[in-house]
């Protein structure tokens, strides 16, 4: 079995349909979406774009996910573009984001039991890095019996052994850090027990101004500006989420 691994989405339908027309996509065995894909700019339009793949397609929530039910059943949140995609989103996609898994196990060929989450086995938010220490490492995977385990969560795409736990990270199709014009993404291939971390070129501009052309969100330029047009260094990124790892 082959498995593509589509995370951190955030409603950029322009980088979902970029990647979906991969050819190691189009021709995957199964797409894996892990979490955060409609917490942005086209929500609605991402989702039925989602759908549509029908049972190709193995769901698990993240906490942009859940943070969207929270929004359109009345709880306020501070970030403007979570509060503006959750007053859009339809009721059966609400129902949908409220109903998926928090984890999806597939067995994989020679990558063996592969739990595939959102940020960690026990959180939809908690923060784990590719250079966190095996101390923590082992905190976050107790208890946990998978050989390989696929996360999302940081935008931070990444390959490593934990203490013989196989951890992968595809990275961000429409918020990525560290390159821009890049959707990234992961193929896991069972057969040959491979993981290859992939990106698919975008024109940035040309996703900018689709998004301002379509999107309807008041702030749609200054979110372009920050999350299309440019990015986050990778060093930046790393030193915040190491302050979320409460590292000393």
């Amino acid at each position: 079995m082959r498995v593509a691994v589509l995370s951190d989405i955030h409603g950029v339908l322009p980088a979902l349909e970029a990647v979906l027309a991969e050819p190691d996509v189009a021709t995957a065995d199964l797409i894996v979406l892990t979490g955060d894909m409609a917490a942005g700019p086209m929500p609605v339009e991402t989702l039925d774009v989602l759908v549509a793949l029908e049972e190709r397609a193995l769901w698990v929530s993240g906490n942009a996910d859940r943070e969207l039910v929270e929004v359109a059943r009345g709880r306020a949140h501070p970030r403007a573009v979570t509060r503006w995609a959750g007053e859009r989103l339809r009721s059966d996609q609400v129902e949908l984001l409220a109903g998926l898994p928090a984890r999806q196990v597939v067995e994989l060929g020679r990558l063996g039991v592969t739990l595939f989450v959102h940020a960690t086995p026990r959180s939809d938010e908690e923060v784990i890095l590719v250079d966190s220490s095996l101390e923590r490492w082992a905190d976050v995977l107790a208890g946990e019996t998978a050989e390989t385990l696929v996360v999302g969560n940081t935008h931070m795409p990444f390959v490593r052994l934990a203490d013989r736990v196989l951890v992968v990270n595809p990275g961000s199709v429409g918020m990525p850090y560290g390159r821009g014009g890049v959707a990234h993404w992961a193929l896991l291939d069972g057969e040959r027990g491979a993981v290859s971390l992939r990106w698919t070129p975008l024109d940035a501009a040309r996703v900018g101004e689709r998004l301002a052309a379509e999107s309807g969100f008041e702030q749609i330029e200054e979110w372009v500006g920050e999350y299309v047009t440019s990015v986050h260094s990778d060093a930046e990124a790393l030193r915040v989420f190491a302050q979320a790892e409460n590292r000393g």
